[in-house]
């Protein structure tokens, strides 16, 4: 049996390059080079059928290290919590008002980029301090 060894992350959502660009600065991701023929992702997507213009956009690890984030465009919009998110790790090794310092000047860069503040939820003893945000169209992040 073969192993995997690399996965990518789909959201959907109602503006692909939006949501997609707001992750890149999130993570510090790139957007990848256009497809063979193209000088840019704009000529590519011009080239697709009206009804598949801008249906999709693509962000990379610029290490190669992360997955790669994939966004799509779906007529619905989002009617419930996410059953997956991703925890975005800005206070690994960090305790107490340390952890919630980095947590919180995180959450300041990440409002001004259009992401929204939910809740903090507070160290129990048995986790650690986290933040709850949602992104540009409402998905479920933590900063963990």
């Amino acid at each position: 049996m073969a192993s995997v060894k690399q996965f990518q992350v789909t959201f959907d959502c109602a503006e692909p390059e939006r949501v997609a660009r707001f992750w890149c600065e999130v993570l510090g991701y790139v957007v990848p080079p256009p497809p063979p023929g193209f000088a840019s992702w704009d000529e590519f997507s011009r080239a697709l059928p009206p009804e598949r213009q801008g249906s999709a956009f693509a962000c990379i690890d610029p290490s190669g290290v992360g997955p790669r984030l994939f966004f799509q465009r779906v007529p619905e919009g989002k009617t419930a919590k996410n059953r997956v998110h991703l925890d975005v790790r800005v206070g690994t090794g960090l305790v107490g008002d340390e952890r919630l310092a980095a947590l919180e000047a995180e959450c300041t860069r990440l409002v001004a980029l259009g992401a929204t503040r939910v809740r903090l939820l507070t160290a129990d003893g048995f986790s650690e301090s986290c933040l709850v945000m949602h992104d540009v169209e409402g998905n479920e992040f933590c900063l963990d």
